[in-house]
């Protein structure tokens, strides 16, 4: 039920970032999700993509100093309140999010928000307990 997700620390200048999606495109590897977090010298960038293995490889070939972290995809209704209830569960039960980010599905209809946990295990068993669908990486890299 975990995803994988590569961060990619990035010198804070123009055109790394740009670096980055050439390297991958060139590879013909497909960003599905991402989120970028900065400070003044250096970024972190952490994606789902659709083939981690190669993604980290052609990064790293190309001098980017690539990361695999385990994180965990939670589909959500698209509405006022869906994220609340997630964040509320997780809160009573002690589970601290480190950090997350999101996207829109497709069709418009769900939200899939991507988690990073203090105890990833604990929290799929919470989410799966209290009716939440956590979705397992094949499916959150082909979306």
């Amino acid at each position: 039920m975990q995803v994988e997700q590569i961060s990619v620390f990035l010198e804070n200048k123009p055109g790394g970032l740009s670096h980055v999606t050439k390297v991958l495109k060139d590879a013909n590897i497909n960003i599905r999700a991402l989120s970028l977090a900065d400070t003044s010298d250096f970024g972190i960038l952490r994606l789902i993509v659709d083939n981690v293995d190669n993604a980290k490889k052609v990064l790293q070939e190309n001098g980017f100093t690539v990361g695999r972290t385990a994180v965990v995809a939670v589909e959500v209704l698209d509405r006022p309140g869906g994220l609340h209830r997630i964040l509320d569960v997780l809160a009573k039960e002690g589970i601290n999010v480190e950090y997350m980010y999101a996207f829109v599905e497709r069709s418009g209809e769900n939200a899939v928000i991507i988690f990073r946990f203090d105890s990833v295990d604990k929290a799929i068993d919470v989410l799966l307990e209290n009716g939440f669908t956590v979705l397992p990486g094949e499916k959150v890299y082909g979306i």
